[in-house]
């Protein structure tokens, strides 16, 4: 029976880990490798983590600290020549997870988040937001517990532009009533 899908032999799996690689701005994990170039129902999660360490053996991929990876210039290169390989859907698809990938990314490097404990048990929450320039806002609140200072983290996390701009406008909303 014949396989459906891009990936049929260790080849393809390559070619497909050198373009997600090449459009990739920041190092990856063998796991997120697998999860940009899982646009395809054959690929498997072993056939990532056999092409790896064979890529960074040829020097098509560099192994960071963290056990990150990242593309080499013969990676590069040699994506280029082999991309057009890659089945038109496939490669949109892969290019959309990146794109996503890129920006997540990008936005956790601005959202900064630190657990300090206290001696009576309770834990300080320092929750910050930057931009390209520096610093927007550092925040400091306090949480009775571990489990809410997690829980504090995480949603600052996920929401800190929202707070940084409710701050911003009910502060200078009522700008106007003390100009008056």
């Amino acid at each position: 029976m014949k396989r459906l899908g891009f990936i049929h032999d260790m080849m393809d799996v390559k070619v497909l880990i050198l373009y997600v690689a090449a459009r990739s701005n920041y190092p990856m994990t063998v796991q997120e490798i697998y999860e940009l170039c899982y646009q395809d129902e054959c690929l498997s999660y072993f056939d990532v983590c056999t092409a790896v360490p064979e890529m960074v053996t040829s020097g098509h991929l560099k192994q960071l600290e963290e056990d990150r990876y990242e593309i080499t210039e013969k990676g590069r290169q040699d994506g280029e020549i082999t991309a057009d390989s890659i089945a038109y859907t496939v490669k949109k698809r892969a290019e959309n997870a990146v794109a996503r990938f890129n920006r997540q990314v990008r936005r956790s490097s601005f959202v900064k988040t630190r657990i300090i404990p206290r001696d009576n048990g309770e834990s300080s929450v320092i929750m910050s937001l930057d931009d390209e320039m520096g610093n927007l806002m550092t925040l400091e609140l306090m949480a009775p517990d571990q489990r809410q200072a997690v829980r504090l983290s995480r949603l600052f996390e996920k929401k800190a532009e929202l707070i940084y701009n409710l701050t911003m406008s009910e502060l200078l909303d009522g700008e106007d009533e003390l100009d008056g």
